[in-house]
């Protein structure tokens, strides 16, 4: 009889690194670790820059190290191929699909979503899932499929905080935790405030590509997020650098 399978999910937040982090430390069952990474275009990753290096660069080469086999899964499509989509039904029909909707995202569904259900289709049946989810997270935990999906946070009662400070004693802490207390992509219409900050004041090449894009024409939607555009928020980034350079004056 083939043994059980044990697959963990990883988007090397602190929540799926703890989790694999116990895993060895409590000799669980592990196969591998499933990251799929969304891309913005074919060469550009979705990831905050400084979260793709610290995953590439720093938590895959540690995983390894420790003997974790780490799987990355890209879906065919990126960010742009569906912004530029053309609508083929409806009243929009023939306009660009532009800025996915805040809640129902296309992004979430086409390029991480449906890769991951097409890898795990591949898998034998039977296989568990350990999932990042912390014992404080209780709305998310009841939501666990039954012999399916696992928490080991839950497992060895580890909250939110207890994550974080297991990752940072292991050096496994993204240093995107430095500006916030999510993961996304850097084109998110669910970014913080802080997040777009930070593209903003950092990673100008990346703002220009969104700026760009909401200068297509003939777009379903000129919102980026429920309330501005894109063009709104580098406008208010603007003021609010030139209200400082008056008042250092």
């Amino acid at each position: 009889m083939e043994r059980t399978k044990f697959i963990a999910s990883c988007s090397f937040g602190k929540d799926s690194l703890a989790t694999l982090l116990l895993a060895l430390e409590h000799n669980e069952p592990l196969d591998e670790a499933v990251y799929c990474e969304v891309m913005f275009n074919k060469d550009i990753s979705g990831e905050v820059p400084e979260h793709r290096d610290f995953i590439y660069k720093t938590a895959i080469p540690a995983l390894e190290r420790m003997g974790v086999k780490v799987i990355v899964l890209r879906a065919q499509k990126t960010y742009v191929d569906l912004f530029t989509g053309r609508i083929t039904r409806g009243p929009k029909k023939g306009m660009v699909h532009s800025f996915p909707l805040c809640g129902k995202c296309a992004v979430q569904r086409d390029c991480k979503v449906r890769p991951i259900e097409r890898y795990q289709k591949s898998l034998p049946p039977g296989t568990v899932q350990y999932v990042g989810i912390a014992q404080d997270e209780t709305d998310r935990l009841l939501r666990l499929e039954d012999g399916r999906q696992i928490s080991l946070l839950e497992k060895y009662n580890f909250t939110e905080k207890d994550a974080w400070e297991l990752c940072n004693r292991a050096g496994l802490l993204s240093p995107v935790y430095a500006f916030t207390d999510r993961g996304g992509c850097w084109f998110c219409p669910n970014a913080k405030r802080a997040e777009l900050r930070h593209l903003y004041d950092h990673h100008p090449d990346l703002w220009a590509r969104m700026l760009e894009l909401q200068a297509i024409p003939g777009k379903a939607t000129e919102k980026f997020n429920r309330t501005q555009r894109f063009s709104d928020i580098d406008a208010l980034f603007r003021q609010e650098d030139q209200g400082a350079l008056r008042s250092a004056a």
